[in-house]
């Protein structure tokens, strides 16, 4: 079996070029200011990207080089990335919560030659890698007037001196290396062509016309554009015209949503949770929790019953008071417009999917990894199954090894590490098969359904394999819990670490009431696995784990490895009888 011919797709400038002539003065993206957003129509997002992009070829910036983009979700991130594109360039998007460390080790292993920051606080710690870094000639910062300084550079670059590097790029042409935040080891930068992502955005805007093919289509991004997720709908905004804002505040999020008013969302699972459990303790504090907990369960049956059949009429009456009464806020809480969200990066869990598709948002899950430019699977408006990530996208093939473990092939699926060809042929077979590291099963009608990480699956004293991700989702999902991680790999149970959100809970760690939430959200979770599998003790922790203290990647996946090494004698001392 060889691997398929790769079409010739174009880049990613041409979805800007190609939309031009018949849509120069349509809203492509708002710019945040202060409490109101400012309109920007293709022509004038056209006209800034072209000016940045003359400012970095004045600047040195040849055709294949790498521009270090190190700031968090903004207009001027988007300008800057496809400015990048635009000079023949590829972008090494730096999470800006990285510490000097991590930027060290990308700029020097990317070899970038400028950087663009957002502050002077990213400005030190390049500044403090830059002995690391031999390659990097300018570092520009947006908030002291960078993009002005570029741009002034740039000012007797021609139109054509820039058409002519913008003409080098091909469907071939390396458009940015993404470094895994990585749950283990040192990051490694994921190439990624024009290609790819021409590729998966043709596949994934086709599956979802009623996310951006819909007449004022929007979406505002919150997550970090250094994580392909929020990258891809990016490029798939710009690419369908769907108006586009971003916000890094995320503490101001909801009164953003409700200013913007995008119709369609995406997310992290954690976000949804969130959502879910701050409206839980609102009701309960102003005396209303168990209405609000009436509501969820209808909204949960209500959805279950459509994948069945229809729901009765007892139930769609119940739905309908709840609708006024509670799902109607929490549908405000996402802008008041959203009738459709996208969640991945990790597993969504049935209960929430049912919810929020009961109140009138239906979150779409779907699965990807950096190395495949996002989406493999989605679960599209037409065919979505709870609990599952959805069929692959057209083009995309999926087959499941003897030991569990979920293999894919398609043209968004990357060509390997940068300057690390033993982990890409680790990764990718001779015959283009990428194994995902992820272990799933596919059902009969083409829906994939992850069940856990290979490298993750504990095996108990007696021999028992337990995938923890079940378990440490459902404990996840009660309003008092944070953080869930099971171990118990050479032990004789499985037992369970749980970290506790402040913000929901206030009191005491050691409060009995709290103890008792806890267990029960434990025996929750229980009951979605065997006996043998079920966690017996679990430990509550004095500190949530955070991307600041190191137990979070950027995209709120827990560093097992780092938390089994610190925190080594309290996993110990849940097995001592």
């Amino acid at each position: 079996m060889t691997q398929p011919q790769k079409p010739a797709l174009g880049n990613l400038s041409d979805d800007i070029l190609d939309r031009l002539p018949q849509h120069a003065d349509d809203v492509a993206l708002a710019r945040a200011e202060g409490d109101a957003w400012t309109d920007v129509t293709l022509a004038e997002f056209h006209r800034d990207v072209v000016a940045v992009a003359k400012g970095l070829v004045a600047a040195g910036v040849s055709p294949g080089d790498r521009v270090a983009l190190l700031s968090k979700t903004r207009y001027e991130w988007t300008v800057c990335d496809y400015a990048i594109w635009w000079t023949g360039a590829a972008t090494v998007p730096i999470y800006e919560t990285s510490s000097a460390a991590q930027i060290a080790w990308i700029l020097s292993d990317s070899g970038a030659v400028a950087a663009i920051v957002e502050n002077d606080g990213h400005l030190g710690r390049v500044e403090e890698s830059r002995s690391q870094a031999p390659t990097l000639q300018h570092v520009w910062t947006i908030d002291a007037g960078g993009i002005d300084t570029i741009t002034a550079l740039g000012a007797d670059v021609t139109d054509e001196q820039l058409e002519e590097r913008r003409a080098t790029l091909t469907s071939d042409t390396l458009a940015t290396l993404i470094y895994t935040s990585g749950t283990t080891g040192r990051p490694k930068g994921c190439r990624l062509t024009h290609g790819n992502f021409r590729y998966e955005l043709q596949a994934a805007t086709e599956q979802l016309p009623d996310l951006f093919g819909t007449e004022n289509a929007s979406t505002l991004l919150f997550l970090p554009l250094a994580h392909v997720f929020a990258r891809i709908i990016q490029v798939g905004a710009i690419r369908s015209g769907a108006k586009l804002g971003h916000t890094a505040d995320v503490k101001d999020l909801v009164t953003h949503l409700g200013t913007f008013q995008p119709t369609f969302v995406l997310a992290v699972p954690r976000v949804f949770e969130k959502v879910f459990n701050t409206a839980s303790g609102k009701a309960y504090a102003d005396g209303k929790g168990k209405i609000f907990d009436r509501a969820a369960q209808t909204a949960i049956a209500y959805s279950r019953a459509l994948d069945t059949g229809k729901p009765g009429l007892a139930l769609r009456a119940r739905h309908t008071v709840f609708d006024k009464l509670v799902y109607g806020k929490l549908r405000d809480a996402l802008g008041g417009h959203a009738e459709w969200a996208i969640s991945g990066g990790a597993p969504l869990g049935d209960r929430l999917a049912h919810f929020y598709r009961g109140i009138g948002v239906t979150v779409l899950e779907g699965y990807g990894l950096t190395e495949t430019t996002a989406a493999l699977c989605v679960n599209t408006p037409e065919g979505q199954r709870v609990g599952t990530v959805g069929q692959p996208l057209p083009g995309t093939e999926v087959r499941v090894a003897d030991d569990g473990e979920l293999s894919f092939r398609g043209q968004q699926v990357f060509d390997g590490y940068w300057q690390n060809e033993a982990a890409t042929a680790e990764a990718i077979d001779a015959d283009g098969w990428f194994a995902t590291g992820d272990l799933g099963e596919v059902d009969d009608d083409g829906y994939v359904r992850i069940t856990g990480r290979k490298k993750e699956i504990i095996v108990t004293a007696g021999g028992k394999n337990v995938a923890p991700a079940v378990l440490e989702d459902r404990v996840r999902a009660h309003p008092y819990v944070s953080q869930c991680l099971v171990v118990g790999d050479g032990k004789p149970f499985v037992a369970a670490l749980v970290t506790i959100d402040e913000e929901a809970w206030t009191g005491s760690l050691d409060d009995p009431a709290l103890l008792a939430e806890v267990q029960k959200a434990i025996d929750d979770a229980n009951t979605q696995v065997s006996q043998a599998e079920s966690i017996r003790k679990f430990q509550i922790l004095p500190e949530d784990w955070t991307e600041e203290n190191g137990y979070l990647t950027p995209s709120f996946k827990v560093k097992r490895n780092a938390v089994l090494r610190d925190l080594h004698d309290t996993v110990e001392a849940l097995f001592v009888r």
